[in-house]
């Protein structure tokens, strides 16, 4: 029986208009990584904006309470083969912060084995890279919520 996953995700700026991506293990047996925002799964009951403010504390330490509503979503199929579920959705927040070294605290014994590095990217960065990132298209989500801040 097929397992859907509802996941929150935050793209957390700081004020140099930098976005923070980790880059973690995926699910597969390939071993491939791939960058990511903060974020994970909504627990039974949690709301995508309760689950993005956890999520967003737990991966990096800080606490933002106040997200405001998503800026954009969707759904997708799982491609890896060790995954735990065979499709999702995805609902994105947006915040802005002073620029930080995230902590790892908070992280989960899976995440300390996962998470492989962290690092605040600039779009041109991101365009540039031959480095896996999901979504794919998460390039041109970055670039909208730039141009609304600026």
């Amino acid at each position: 029986m097929p397992v859907n996953r509802a996941t929150s995700r935050v793209l957390l700026f700081d004020r140099e208009q930098r976005f923070l991506l980790f880059l973690t293990k995926a699910p597969d047996t390939s071993g491939v990584a791939r960058w990511l925002t903060p974020g994970g799964g909504v627990d039974a009951g949690e709301s995508h904006h309760a689950a993005a403010v956890r999520e967003l504390e737990e991966e990096t330490g800080r606490a933002l309470a106040d997200l405001g509503q998503p800026v954009w979503s969707h759904d997708f199929v799982v491609e890896w083969d060790a995954a735990d579920h065979d499709t999702g959705h995805a609902e994105f927040y947006t915040a802005i912060t002073d620029a930080f070294e995230p902590s790892d605290a908070l992280w989960t014994d899976d995440e300390r084995v996962e998470v492989l590095e962290h690092r605040w990217w600039t779009l041109d960065e991101l365009a540039a890279t031959a480095d896996r990132f999901e979504p794919t298209e998460l390039g041109r989500v970055i670039a909208a919520q730039l141009e609304q801040m600026n």
